[in-house]
C-alpha cells in the first residue's frame, strides 16, 4: 500500500528511526490492514466503534498480551497522526483510545556469577571469538542499545579516556565509559581479530565474517548461540545486558539520575523501573544479613 510505504519512509528519513523500529511499525500496520481487509473497512473512514472492535480482535482472537496491544496501538496512532499531518484525514479515531493496562514485568537481568559464565564462553584465540567477547563486554560495560552498538565506528572510540561517543535515539549524542576488562579485549580485537575480519576496509567496529557491518539481527544471533554453549537456563537479548548494566549500577549505590544519563533516557520515569528490581535485592540482603530481621528458630 502506497500510504504505508510513504509513512515508513517518513520514519526512516525524517524521524531517523532505526531499521528494527521501522520493521516493528511495519509488522503492526500490516496486521491492522489485514484486519481492515477482512472486515471490508476503509482505513480513512475508521470510527471509534471500529477501533474497539479491533482491540477485541487482538485480545480475544489473536490472544495478544497487553504490552503487544499497546505497541500495536502506538504504531497505528502514529500512522494516523501522519495522515492528519498530510491532510489525508480529518479525524483520528485512535487518538481517543487508551490501551489496556500493561502487565507489571520487572526487567530480566543476569547475576554476577552468570555473567562470568557467559564471558568465558567466546574463544579469544579466534577473530570471531574476540569480536563476540568485546560485544558482550561493551553491552554490559556501557548499557548501550543494540542499534547504538552496531553503529559504533573506530573514530567514536577514545582509547586513552576509555570513552565512546554514542549516537542515540533522535540523533542525540552522549558519552559512555568502559572499564579495563572491555579495554583489554578491545585492544586485542583491534590488533588481531578485526584485522582478519576487515576485508572491505570498513570503519565500523563490529564486523561480520564477510567484513561488513554487523547488523542488529546478527548481534541477537550471536548472543543466542553463546547462551546455548553455557549451562545457563536463560534466554538472552541485547536489552537484557542493558538491564543488567542498570541494575548492577543501582545495586552498587549509583544514583538514579546518573543511571538515567548513562542509559540515554529522556525521562527519569523510564529509569525508575529498575528501582523495583533493586528494592527486591535490598530486601533480600536485609533479611539475610540483619540479625533482628531473621526469625528465631522454633524451640
Amino acid at each position: 500500500m502506497d500510504r504505508l510505504e510513504e509513512f515508513l519512509d517518513y520514519l526512516v528519513y525524517q524521524r531517523n528511526y532505526s531499521h528494527y523500529t521501522v520493521e516493528s511499525y511495519k509488522h503492526d500496520l500490516c496486521d491492522y490492514f489485514d484486519f481492515l481487509e477482512k472486515e471490508a473497512l476503509d482505513y480513512k473512514e475508521i470510527a471509534y466503534s471500529d477501533v474497539r472492535f479491533y482491540l477485541m480482535y487482538l485480545k480475544d482472537k489473536k490472544k495478544e498480551k497487553n504490552s503487544s496491544i499497546n505497541r500495536n496501538l502506538s504504531s497505528i496512532r502514529s500512522f494516523y497522526k501522519y495522515l492528519q499531518m498530510k491532510n489525508i484525514i480529518e479525524n483520528n479515531a485512535f487518538s481517543y483510545v487508551c490501551g489496556p493496562k500493561r502487565e507489571k514485568k520487572l526487567p530480566r537481568y543476569f547475576e554476577y556469577n552468570e555473567l562470568e559464565v557467559l564471558f568465558e564462553t567466546p574463544d579469544k584465540t579466534t577473530a570471531l571469538g574476540q569480536r563476540d567477547l568485546l560485544l558482550l563486554e561493551l553491552l554490559y560495560a556501557t548499557g548501550v542499545r543494540v542499534g547504538e552498538l552496531v553503529r559504533i565506528k573506530l573514530n567514536d572510540i577514545n582509547g586513552k579516556d576509555m570513552t565512546i561517543n554514542i549516537l542515540g535515539k533522535g540523533n542525540k549524542e552522549r558519552i559512555v565509559e568502559f572499564g579495563e576488562y572491555a579495554q583489554d579485549i578491545l585492544n586485542l580485537y583491534l590488533q588481531d581479530g578485526r584485522l582478519l575480519l576487515n576485508k572491505n576496509h570498513n570503519d565500523y567496529l563490529f564486523l561480520n565474517h564477510q567484513g561488513n557491518m554487523l547488523t542488529e539481527r546478527g548481534v541477537r544471533y550471536i548472543l543466542n548461540n553463546l547462551i546455548k554453549k553455557t549451562s545457563l537456563n536463560k534466554s538472552i537479548s541485547p536489552h537484557m545486558l542493558r538491564h543488567t548494566f542498570a541494575t548492577h549500577l543501582l545495586n552498587e549505590g549509583c544514583d538514579l539520575l546518573t543511571v538515567q544519563k548513562l542509559l540515554g533516557h529522556e525521562s527519569i520515569s523510564t529509569t525508575q523501573i529498575y528501582t523495583h528490581v533493586t528494592t527486591e535485592h535490598l530486601k533480600d540482603v536485609y533479611y539475610h544479613s540483619f540479625p533482628r530481621a531473621k526469625m528465631p528458630p522454633k524451640r
